[in-house]
């Protein structure tokens, strides 16, 4: 079954734009290599894939030692390069109608050394991709900068999950502010409410798309989850770091549940030290936390809110708050922790907005700040404070409520004019605007604006 992914046209402006090889990341099971292949086959006349953890990525290594075979005396050989992919495929031509996929590419150092090669002395094209959780640790990986151009593929975001509903037109047609009909509403509502059960692993919404049941998408979720952990594990060396990693999942969640109010200073780490020894093992330090920390992270697992404090957005404090990447995976890790439904619902709405607020910061386009932030305001907090590149550049204020919410921080930083705008995020609304205060729909909230 195929899903539709928003991706692709990002892959089409790559190939129309960028002559830089593209490094696609994003964790495990995200769709990466389909969505590769799949642009490969339909946009160039020819492909070769070679993958670095099964037998091609062996037999293109082979190549590779014979074509750069050399001995003192000898004349160097002419385009080594080339004659390895020759050797690989006699069918390989160098013109820009080919393309060279070289997936799980964190298995090789040696070949990710190649990558400026790659961008400078052929005229085909070059995608590497894979999960790059060996890089991070393996001293070996040399810096490309100025050859490579990234291109980030995760999860399905509710659009796309929308679309596979075949509801794709009318998430695109509904009007953010109650102008369409209330069906429109319920339906989107529907399924974001399905989209909160699943999330956006495609292998899970596949699954639940073809049984129907939310039973069979959680045990697809869970496969996911032990796939990951396996692979991660054998890049471990240390004992206590696999036995942090094995409860940090639950272990983030609990803080997700009790850290209504974000973190102080560099106190992260600090706060699931203290609980991963309370919990589970007294020998565990900060230094092995923040290496599984920074593990997860660099795997797309988890990621990051700042803190703004007092509204005064140079006042910026990166890591006060921690989110998991899909809301599948929140959901299981804070129903597994054993999180009331209340704060499961809670923290699912605000997961979501952390998202979509990070997709506009990947580039500095729209928003400012490196990461999404939440913000304090006189004793108070706001779930996050936004400023835009776009129109005035206005500062915006988030908040994410349920029921007759009337989020009286938000309100109280407007009307200090700490913000131009207060954005009102409801999953039982049909969104409207009352001055600067502008009520949205949670499910359209990638559709938002900051133009103003």
């Amino acid at each position: 079954m195929y899903l539709k992914r928003n991706v692709y046209k990002n892959l089409l402006d790559w190939k129309q734009q960028n002559r830089l090889t593209l490094e696609v990341s994003g964790t495990r099971q995200a769709g990466k290599t389909f969505i590769i292949n799949k642009f490969a086959d339909e946009q160039f006349a020819r492909k070769l894939y070679i993958n670095m953890l099964e037998n091609s990525g062996n037999e293109f290594l082979a190549c590779l030692d014979q074509a750069t075979r050399w001995e003192p005396g000898q004349d160097r050989p002419q385009k080594p390069l080339h004659t390895a992919f020759l050797l690989y495929d006699n069918t390989f031509i160098d013109d820009p109608d080919t393309v060279v996929i070289i997936d799980e590419i964190q298995e090789s150092p040696r070949i990710y050394n190649l990558v400026r090669e790659f961008t400078r002395s052929f005229q085909c094209r070059f995608i590497v991709t894979g999960s790059y959780l060996g890089r991070i640790l393996n001293p070996e990986f040399k810096l490309s900068a100025g050859d490579l151009t990234s291109l980030r593929i995760e999860t399905l975001t509710f659009e796309e999950f929308a679309d596979a509903f075949g509801e794709g037109e009318l998430f695109l047609q509904t009007g953010l502010y109650g102008t369409s009909a209330p069906a429109a509403y319920e339906r989107l509502k529907e399924l974001y409410g399905l989209y909160c059960q699943t999330g956006g692993y495609p292998a899970v919404v596949t699954r639940y798309l073809e049984t129907g049941s939310l039973q069979k998408a959680r045990e697809t979720l869970e496969d996911v989850i032990r796939l990951f952990c396996a692979e991660s594990v054998r890049y471990f060396q240390d004992i206590l770091d696999v036995a942090v990693y094995d409860n940090l999942f639950c272990s983030v969640s609990r803080l997700l549940a009790r850290e209504k109010r974000g973190l102080d200073a560099d106190s992260f780490s600090e706060s699931l030290q203290k609980l991963v020894v309370h919990e589970y093992d007294s020998n565990i330090s900060k230094a092995v936390c923040n290496r599984a920390i920074n593990w997860l992270q660099s795997a797309g697992i988890l990621d990051f809110a700042g803190k703004i404090t007092e509204c005064r957005i140079l006042e910026f404090k990166a890591r006060s708050r921690c989110f998991f990447t899909d809301l599948g995976l929140t959901r299981y890790f804070l129903q597994k922790a054993g999180a009331d439904k209340a704060a499961i619902d809670g923290i699912l709405q605000e997961n979501f907005v952390f998202l979509e607020l990070r997709r506009r910061m990947e580039r500095l386009e729209h928003l400012a700040l490196e990461t999404p932030a939440f913000a304090t305001y006189k004793g108070g907090e706001i779930d996050f404070f936004a400023k835009s590149l776009l129109g005035h550049e206005c500062c915006y204020g988030i908040e994410v409520k349920s029921g007759k919410g009337q989020a009286a921080t938000g309100q109280k930083a407007l009307g200090d004019q700490k913000i131009d705008y207060l954005v009102m995020l409801k999953g039982n609304t049909l969104g409207g605007q009352a001055d600067k205060v502008l009520t949205v729909p949670i499910y359209l909230f990638s559709r938002f604006r900051f133009d103003r």
